[in-house]
């Protein structure tokens, strides 16, 4: 009997048990009820393209906080920084309308109105955006008529102030660049640095940014090169934005730009490229750009433009 009335009692409070967990389980479920079905929201890509002023590595060593600065301050959308091994593969990435937002020289800033894009905004600094031309500094290159039977490099056919702008300025001063020297288009502005120091050509062509940033990592071989030459500025290389992407994100994307030299984190950011900021611009911008290329086409050699 008395075992009869200990299994009654055990099963009571099993009994018990279950009905009181039931009971906190319906409580719970009106607090959760978890939701089924629907996917994360994907998001939005665009990639950015800079053309190629450096070597991809350090294209993205300079560019690339640019590129994290943005996706930390819109975060509704993730941009990447995408680099091009020489001038022809960023051209026809550009082009296409692979880039939603990129930073082309200016003749490239030009061209991209045919494929989609529109201009707003741009590098400042002008007076830094002309041509320079080196030599070796035991070089007996001293007139631009010395040049003549020699040859000279160059980052690209489409480069402007480290191509056309050298060129116009040697056409200027006496030399028929298609007969009077050889024309070495050898990749990017490191590449055209390099062919004179190491003796590949007996001058080479670049601008100033570039050469900034190669004396300052390489002083000793620097050291061995000058600057013989240099050309009157121009505009300097522009932003462009694809017609696809929504004003809001462009208009976005501009005021991070334009305001990065208000701000510590952004005139570090700027430091590195190194320019003092950007600032706001529009086709009527570059048509100082546009009427250089009409008498650059006319004069040296045929560009479209």
């Amino acid at each position: 009997m008395f075992r009869h009335i200990k299994n009654s009692l055990q099963c009571w409070v099993i009994l018990t048990l279950i009905v009181v967990a039931s009971a906190i389980a319906k409580a719970d479920e009106s607090v959760y009820q978890p939701t089924y079905g629907s996917k994360a929201r994907s998001v939005t890509e665009y990639v950015v393209g800079i053309h190629p002023l450096h070597n991809p590595q350090r294209l993205m060593e300079v560019y690339g906080p640019i590129v994290d600065y943005m996706n930390a301050n819109i975060p509704e959308v993730r941009f990447k920084l995408e680099a091009s091994r020489n001038y022809e593969e960023f051209e026809q990435k550009l082009y296409s309308g692979h880039f939603a937002f990129s930073m082309p020289n200016p003749y490239q800033t030009l061209q991209s109105l045919k494929y989609g894009y529109r201009i707003f905004g741009k590098m400042s600094d002008d007076a830094d955006f002309r041509g320079i031309i080196l030599v070796r500094k035991d070089s007996d290159i001293m007139q631009v008529a010395d040049l003549k039977g020699k040859a000279v490099s160059y980052p690209a056919l489409t480069a402007l102030a480290a191509t056309m702008m050298p060129q116009y300025y040697l056409h200027t001063h006496g030399l028929d660049i298609n007969v009077d020297i050889e024309n070495h288009y050898v990749g990017s502005q490191e590449s055209s640095i390099m062919n004179v120091l190491l003796g590949r050509v007996a001058a080479g062509a670049t601008w100033p940014v570039p050469w900034k940033g190669f004396s300052a990592e390489h002083p000793d071989l620097a050291s061995q090169l000058l600057v013989r030459w240099e050309t009157e500025p121009l505009l300097n290389n522009g932003w462009v934005v694809y017609k696809e992407v929504p004003q809001g994100i462009a208009d976005k994307i501009a005021q991070l730009l334009f305001g990065l030299h208000q701000t510590e984190q952004g005139r570090q950011i700027l430091a590195r490229l190194p320019i003092s900021r950007f600032e706001p611009a529009s086709d009527e911008t570059y048509r100082p750009v546009r009427e250089f290329l009409e008498k650059f086409s006319k004069t040296v050699r045929p560009i479209d433009y």
